[in-house]
């Protein structure tokens, strides 16, 4: 609880501290955290780090201004933060913050940030505009301009956002994640197909097998021959975004045999099936839309992953992000022409042609 008698001295207080940062994921999964448990339930029920349920605290104890060293998923993260950020960014403000995209501490690879928070004079759900500095793991510095909007729970990157709700065709691709054991189970047969088994990942690459299946699910696998990589290397050849099942494996799937990892290669398949050269026209889209936007915002509106010492900082893309960033993609409107048309302003690189082309759909009815 909050020392009573700083509170009963009727002075200005400035809370200035490095809290313990600890996700509640990793709390629940190591016994030697489990004790910090106790600190998720009742009235913090739904946050889902410790540091959060420092500043919720201080929130609480009407403090008026706080300075505090956190983590930059406070900014960047989705399901971690976005509760948090909904309710402390009602009541504070953002003044300043320097991001650290560098390694800072010894005892761990979570990037940081200082950010200078003042109470509102009244709770207000607003956009919270303000300047910040990134120091990037190369010692280059940037000086940013931010826009947190509370229609996006105040996550960094909403042009991003934005950009997914404004084109949303009319009718999307039906996205699906996972082939899944159970559905292997069920669907048993004679026809053979191979596959990597996701959950077994030995001498730095997936074992291959072989699955015995019926012939509507071998149609099923052959017929979706992308992936989705949610997670950077740290090499510019692996970068987030989708690939070729077939061209990275040489095998026609990509099944999981235990738990579902968001991390690991994650096979998507799509209702209604497309043929294979939209397949292919649908990644060069997709990982060209990425990158131009990570480009211009910085990869901000992706999670940061962890520290490493790559040469970018590597982040994570939500399986979310990317059925949302999939379905902009105006599969039914693709006639020869257009699909042309499309192939070639993604190999001219034109991503203000781009958006007029979508505009185009768009008013055609996509």
């Amino acid at each position: 609880s909050f020392p009573r008698f700083l509170i009963n001295q009727n002075l200005p207080l400035f809370h200035i501290t490095n809290p313990p940062y600890l996700y509640l994921g990793y709390i629940r999964k190591h016994k030697e955290t489990q004790e910090h448990l106790k600190y998720f339930k009742g009235k913090n029920e739904g946050y889902q780090d410790l540091y959060q349920i420092a500043m919720i605290n201080d929130l609480r104890n009407d403090i008026e201004d706080l300075i505090y060293i956190i983590p930059t998923n406070f900014l960047f993260g989705s399901a971690v933060s976005n509760k948090f950020r909904l309710d402390f960014l009602k009541y504070f403000r953002i003044d300043m913050m320097f991001i650290f995209e560098t390694k800072m501490f010894d005892y761990t690879g979570t990037n940081v940030c200082i950010g200078f928070f003042k109470r509102k004079q009244k709770p207000k759900s607003e956009n919270i505009e303000f300047n910040g500095v990134k120091i990037k793991n190369n010692e280059r510095i940037l000086e940013m301009a931010y826009i947190l909007k509370p229609q996006f729970k105040y996550r960094a990157g909403s042009e991003f956002y934005e950009f997914l709700e404004e084109y949303k065709v009319q009718t999307p691709l039906k996205v699906n994640y996972y082939l899944l054991k159970k559905e292997v189970m069920s669907c048993k047969g004679e026809k053979k197909i191979s596959v990597i088994d996701a959950n077994k990942y030995e001498s730095s690459q997936y074992r291959r097998t072989n699955l015995l299946v019926n012939i509507s699910l071998k149609h099923s696998i052959e017929s979706n021959i992308l992936y989705v990589r949610t997670v950077d290397t740290g090499s510019f050849e692996g970068r987030v975004g989708l690939g070729i099942i077939l061209d990275d494996f040489n095998v026609a799937g990509i099944y999981v045999s235990g738990n579902t990892y968001r991390t690991h290669p994650i096979q998507i398949f799509f209702e209604p099936e497309i043929s294979h050269d939209e397949h292919g026209l649908l990644k060069d889209y997709f990982n060209f839309m990425l990158e131009a936007f990570r480009e211009k915002l910085d990869s901000e509106f992706l999670t940061t992953y962890k520290y490493s010492n790559a040469k970018y900082t590597r982040k994570y893309l939500g399986l979310t992000q990317a059925r949302k960033l999939i379905q902009t993609f105006p599969y039914k409107k693709l006639n020869y022409e257009y699909k042309k048309m499309l192939f070639n302003l993604i190999e001219k690189k034109d991503f203000d042609k781009i958006i007029l082309f979508l505009e185009t759909c768009k008013k055609e009815g996509n």
